[in-house]
Formats: C-alpha cells, structure tokens, sequence
C-alpha cells in the first residue's frame, strides 16, 4: 500500500487542526500558507464540546486549560432589560468536554504546537493547480512548485482552492457587519458575568465573555446592520469608530454600555456567508472549514467545524492507499456536509439558544472521533450512531 502524502493549503485553525489529525492518522503533511508570519489577532473564539473532544484528541485540551476560561453558562438575555431568554448552564459532564473562551491566537498556537515547523511553509500564496489523475502540483507566487498526492483546501471564506476546483462565486453579505475588540479587564469598574452572554437587541446583538483564566481579558463581538456596500472582503485589521460603536447599543443594558465604555478601539468587518456548496470536492482535492461551508459567528462554529472537519476526514484517509483518496473524500463529504450544511443555515438565521425548547444535544453532544462515518452526521431531531466496534 502506498499511502499519500498531502498537501494542505492554508494554516488557520482548520487546516492545523488536518495537519494535527492527519498526521495522527500516520499520513505524511505538509502545510502551505501565503501570509509571512503568524500574527496576534485580537480576537476571542469560543470552543464549545463538540471541538473541545477533536481538540482533546489532538493533544492540545490541557494547554488551553491552563489559559483558557471556562464560562458557567452559555447565557442569554434581552439587549436593553437584561431579561432572562436561555440559560445552559455548561459543567463538562453535560457533553463530555468542557465549554472554554479563548483568545483565537492561543488556539492557533496549541494547534502549531503539535505539528513540526519544518512542514509548515509560509509566504506560499497558491495561484494554480493541477491534477490529470495523477499527483496534484501546485503552484506559488514565489515561482515555487511542489507536488502531494491530495490536496485539502483550507484556505477560508475567500478560498483559492474552491474557485481553482469549483469556480469563482461571491460571498454572501446580508447587510450586516461585525465590531470586535479584546481588551484588559482591569478597564472595568466592576467584573461582568462569568457566564458567556449574548445580549439580544431587536435588529442587533453583542456577545461579551472573558477570553483568560484569570478573568484578565475580555472580548466582545457584535453584529449589526449596516448598508451592504460597505465591504465586500472580509477584512479583520479594519479599524471601527468606538463612538460610533456606542452609539450603536446605546439603548442595551448598563453591563453591556459599561464594556463599550470601557473599550479603547475596536475592529470592524463584514459578516460574509456562502449557501453550501454542490460538491467539497474534485478528484484528489477537497475543500474543509470555511473554504467549503462559512457561516455567520451566530452560533460559534465557524473554527469549531472546521475542527471537526480535520478529525473526520483523518478518520476516512486512515489507512486508505493512493487509489482510494477519491472514495475517502466523497465518504467524509457525505458524513459532514448534512451537519455543516444545517449549521450554517440555524447560523445565518440567528435564533441559536434565543429561546424555545431546542435541543443542543445534535451540536454539543457530537464527537467526531466515534461516529459512525456511515451515517450522516447529526442535525436537529436525530441520534448520533457510534462508530461500529
């Protein structure tokens, strides 16, 4: 058996999570990633159970406990009274991992952690491929060439692999854009709440959460309207107007005008999605995380399903020879695009947790490890079937 050697493109947390798992699963990976260096991006990232057990798997759960915070609750309350909507209160026992914020570089870093840096290639900007049934070559904008057997695009919502493989589309901007800022808590008269809060507006939202163990940071994250001409590139270092910002959730709770009091400057980008795609995947190259199946953050699983991703698509090229990666990428596409596909339009919705009777259990209770790869993933109303023994 000749097993094949993989060619990622893309180093965010999908496609260091595939170089974790795929390498786990004995495959031979190399990392391809067009930015220079690795920046600190000020951002928070929720990582709920259902990537918390890919992340366990990995070997990186008890370094994010050591800096992470684990919120009592996944809480949610009404933008200007503070009234209660949902409560989930989180202990590990409830799903089987923990629920633990973050800020996004302390993932990234765990997640760099485990793979070796001399197969992680920066400043490679892929501008071609191409596959004649054979090995895939790639193409860089340095001039640079290198050949793998199979390719996994994880190059995100504005994906160059996805427009070589399937053609070039736009993302989708509804009209709404996104503030964010991580800043020091110390700025704060008084502590907010330990639980993790999204606070509902009519039109608007802000969900506010301490990104360190020791309650140091802060993060928040809005979404509000605004005219759909903008931005139409995802940008995460365009700065926003704080006061402008204020002015926006001037009418929410005390608790949430005291953060944005609070906040020195801000970042601001448009919210982007796609409608899920026909096909993940042509011939030996195949589309993970937001290159396949971005979403609005309204639920926190853009990176969390990205994980995912990585754990079950480890699970399907495991031991399969050259001849079999086709098969093995249609049968992880089968497996995942009815989950992601149902995320992505609950997220786009807006309505996760903001009331009602919903079930978490189909998204916080699945574990990409032990599922049955036979099977559809789960999606609201079935029962995640365990693997076969």
């Amino acid at each position: 058996m000749v097993s094949p050697k993989i060619a990622i493109i893309g180093a965010g947390m999908g496609g260091m999570a595939a170089a974790g798992t795929l390498r786990q699963a004995g495959l031979d990976v190399e990392v391809f990633e067009q930015a220079h260096q690795f920046g600190r991006i000020g951002a928070g990232i929720q990582m709920l159970p259902n990537s918390m057990k890919v992340l366990r798997g990995i070997g990186v759960e008890d370094r994010l406990r050591q800096r992470a915070f684990a919120p009592y609750s996944h809480l949610n309350r009404v933008g200007d009274t503070g009234e209660l909507k949902r409560e989930l209160p989180m202990p590990e026992d409830l799903y089987g991992a923990p629920f633990l914020c973050m800020h996004r570089a302390d993932l990234h870093e765990a997640l760099t952690s485990v793979v070796p840096p001399e197969i992680i290639h920066l400043n490679k900007k892929l501008v071609r491929l191409e596959q004649n049934g054979g090995p895939v070559t790639l193409f860089f904008a340095d001039g640079t060439t290198a050949a793998a057997d199979a390719v996994i695009g994880a190059d995100g919502v504005h994906s160059v692999v996805r427009d070589i493989i399937i053609g070039p589309d736009r993302p989708i901007h509804r009209g709404r854009i996104a503030y964010r800022a991580v800043f020091d808590s110390s700025r704060l008269p008084r502590e907010i709440s330990r639980s993790r809060v999204k606070w509902w507006g009519e039109d608007r939202h802000i969900v506010i959460y301490y990104t360190t163990k020791d309650r140091s940071q802060l993060y928040f994250v809005t979404s509000v309207p605004e005219p759909a001409d903008w931005m139409t590139k995802e940008s995460w270092s365009a700065k926003g107007d704080v006061h402008e910002l204020r002015q926006a959730y001037a009418g929410f709770h005390a608790e949430v005008r005291m953060v944005l009091d609070a906040c020195p400057d801000c970042h601001k980008w448009a919210i982007l999605e796609r409608d899920p795609l026909p096909t993940w995947s042509q011939g030996r190259v195949v589309l993970i995380g937001d290159a396949c199946h971005p979403m609005t953050p309204y639920m926190a699983q853009g990176a969390a399903t990205s994980i995912e991703d990585a754990a079950v698509l480890a699970r399907c090229l495991k031991g399969v020879d050259v001849s079999g990666v086709e098969a093995a990428f249609k049968r992880f596409e089968a497996h995942r695009k009815p989950r992601t596909s149902k995320i992505q339009e609950i997220s786009s919705a807006n309505t996760w947790m903001s009331g009602g009777n919903d079930d978490p259990s189909w998204l916080y209770g699945y574990d990409a490890w032990n599922v049955s790869l036979d099977a559809p993933a789960p999606t609201p109303g079935s029962t995640p079937k365990p693997a076969a023994a």
